[in-house]
């Protein structure tokens, strides 16, 4: 199911993750992470009956490769987003507010109950796009993540209610 959304700069679509996206998505990772998951990992990911997520692509003539992508994991009522990426760019174009909305329609339709992830505290844009989308701090990770500009940050753990 390909779902095409227009920005104010550019037309995008949305597509189901498969795992022959795994190399352009550890690439895409590998922008953003101080340790960026390898293509392996993320095919081991994707192959796993819980895992899902979306690619947004630019479009256009020929095959594109995506520009950013969400990963997620759908288990017992409870899901948590794994990673979410967008290319540097590509972004404030609303492609993090697409990809996150595209999630939450799937689990609204699976029937979960919560959505949970964990963002650096020093991640100013996704902060304010995850408390947009109604997700709430319920807790924090100290020395986390590992950053070149900030050397040992904490992780926030949010929370979205589904229901």
């Amino acid at each position: 199911m390909r779902i095409p959304f227009l920005t104010s700069r550019r037309d995008y679509a949305l597509e189901p993750l498969s795992v022959a996206d795994a190399a352009a998505i550890s690439a895409l990772h590998r922008e953003d992470f101080v340790r960026p998951w390898t293509d392996g990992e993320f095919a081991t990911l994707l192959s796993q009956d819980t895992v899902f997520g979306f690619t947004a692509r630019e479009v256009g003539q020929g095959a594109k490769p995506p520009v950013g992508f969400v990963l997620a994991r759908l288990a017992a009522g409870e899901a948590e987003i794994l990673t979410v990426a967008v290319a540097r760019t590509h972004r404030r174009q609303g492609l993090g507010w697409q990809l996150m909305d595209a999630v939450l329609r799937n689990l609204h339709a699976e029937r979960a109950e919560a959505l949970f992830l964990e963002v650096d505290e020093t991640n100013v844009a996704a902060l304010a796009l995850y408390r947009r989308l109604g997700f709430r701090e319920v807790g924090k990770r100290p020395n986390y993540y590992r950053s070149p500009e900030h050397g040992p940050t904490g992780a926030l753990v949010m929370r979205r209610d589904l229901r």
